[in-house]
C-alpha cells in the first residue's frame, strides 16, 4: 500500500515570489497590473501586513504540519509556474508566472517528490524558461512530469520509487482547454509540453506509453490538467475520457486547472479527481467568482492498494492568507465538503466530515 499526496496548482510565481529571499523582477506585461508587488499589497489589503523575505516554508504555512502528519509516501504538485530567470516572455499570452530559482527552495521546504509541468504556464517565459525550469528542479532533486527538452522526454513517465519497494508511475498532459497554446506542444528536437486533447486517440496513446513503461506491482497516474478556471460541470467528454484512462490500465486520474475543487469519482475502485484546484495562489484580494470561495484549497491524500485499487482518500482543508496556507475554520471546512458531496453526489460519491474538519470518502 503506497499514500500520495496530490496538491492541486501551486502558483509561487508574481506576488509569492516577491515576498520570498530572492525575488525575481517585478515587471509585469499584464493588461492591467505591471508590477508583481501589487500582488502582495493586494492580500496585504485584504487581510494585513505580509512579511518581506520570508523563508522558504513560509508559502506553505500550516500545510507543512499537515504533511508531517499524514507522512504521505510521495508528494506530487501541479507546479502552475516557470522557475526563471528569462525575460522572454511568450507574445500573446496575457498572464506570465515566474519565481526566482532561488526561490525553488520553498518545494524542497515541502518535500516535493514531483512537480507536475504539463499546465499553461510553464512556458509564459518562453522555451529558455522551461529549460531553466528543468535544470533548476533536477538540481533540487525533483522529479517532473508532461515536459522536456523535447517530445519523447516530455511524454515519458517520471517513476517514483516507494518505500516499500513499489514504484509510482506519472504520466502528465495538458489539454487545449486549460489554455496552452498549441505552439507549446513538445517537437522532436524542441521543448515544450506533452499537448493533449480529449479525443479517445489520446486517451488510447496515454494507455500504451504508460504500458510500455509498466512492471508488475506498479501505480499508474495520469496527470491532465484541462478545463476552465471556475464552474463545478464535468464535461461528458471528460469523464468518458477518464473512464478510458482507467479501463487502459491507469490507476489514479488526477486533474486540476480549475480554482476551486471540483467533483470526484470513484470507476472501478479507482479514484478520479476532476479538478483539485489551486492550493496555493496571489489571488487574495482579487474580486470576482466570491461564490466559489477561492481561497479555500485541499490538500489530498490518496492510499492506494498494491494492484492501484483506492483504498481510503483523505482531504484536509486549508485557506489562504497573507499569501501562505493555514487551516480552515471548521465552518468552511464544512461549506466546503458540503460543496464537494453536492457535487459528486451525482458521480456515487459520499463524503464525511471529520471532528479535524478533515473530509474523507465513504467506502
Amino acid at each position: 500500500m503506497a499514500t500520495l499526496f496530490l496538491g492541486g496548482d501551486v502558483m509561487l510565481g508574481r506576488g509569492v515570489d516577491q515576498i520570498l529571499r530572492h525575488p525575481s523582477r517585478p515587471r509585469l506585461h499584464e493588461p492591467w497590473v505591471r508590477d508583481a508587488r501589487d500582488y502582495v499589497a493586494l492580500a496585504e489589503g485584504r487581510n494585513g501586513p505580509v512579511p518581506r523575505r520570508a523563508g522558504p516554508g513560509y508559502p506553505w504555512g500550516t500545510a507543512l504540519a499537515e504533511l508531517a502528519h499524514a507522512a504521505p509516501d510521495l508528494r506530487l504538485v501541479n507546479l502552475e509556474t516557470s522557475v526563471t530567470r528569462s525575460d522572454e516572455r511568450w507574445p500573446g499570452k496575457g498572464i506570465h508566472y515566474r519565481m526566482h530559482p532561488d526561490n525553488a527552495d520553498c518545494l524542497a521546504a515541502a518535500g516535493i517528490d514531483l512537480c507536475v509541468l504539463a499546465n499553461n504556464h510553464v512556458l509564459d517565459w518562453g522555451r529558455p524558461g522551461l529549460l531553466e525550469t528543468l535544470e533548476t528542479l533536477e538540481h533540487l532533486g525533483i522529479a517532473t512530469a508532461g515536459a522536456g527538452r523535447n517530445r519523447d522526454e516530455a511524454r515519458r513517465p517520471a517513476a517514483l520509487a516507494t518505500p516499500a519497494g513499489g514504484r509510482v508511475l506519472v504520466l502528465a498532459a495538458a489539454f487545449g482547454s486549460s489554455g496552452v497554446p498549441e505552439g507549446w506542444a513538445a517537437g522532436p528536437d524542441t521543448p515544450g509540453v506533452f499537448l493533449a486533447s480529449d479525443d479517445p486517440d489520446d486517451a488510447a496513446e496515454m494507455c500504451r506509453i504508460v504500458a510500455a513503461e509498466r512492471r508488475a506491482g506498479d501505480v499508474a497516474v495520469a496527470s491532465l490538467h484541462w478545463g476552465g478556471n471556475w464552474g463545478y460541470e464535468v464535461p461528458g467528454v471528460h469523464r468518458r475520457f477518464a473512464h478510458r484512462l482507467i479501463d487502459g490500465g491507469f490507476d489514479v486520474v488526477y486533474g486540476h486547472s480549475s480554482h476551486h475543487p471540483r467533483p470526484i469519482e470513484t470507476y472501478r475502485d479507482r479514484l478520479i479527481l476532476y479538478g483539485c484546484g489551486d492550493l496555493l495562489n496571489d489571488y487574495e484580494g482579487i474580486s470576482g467568482h466570491e461564490e466559489f470561495r477561492g481561497d479555500l484549497s485541499l490538500m489530498y491524500f490518496a492510499t492506494l492498494h498494491a494492484g492501484g485499487a483506492l483504498e481510503r482518500l483523505r482531504m484536509f482543508p486549508l485557506r489562504i492568507r497573507k499569501l501562505s496556507l493555514e487551516t480552515a475554520a471548521l465552518a468552511d471546512a464544512a461549506w466546503l465538503r458540503e460543496v464537494l458531496a453536492r457535487e459528486s453526489g451525482p458521480f456515487g460519491t459520499h463524503l464525511d466530515g471529520q471532528a479535524d474538519g478533515s473530509i474523507v470518502l465513504r467506502s
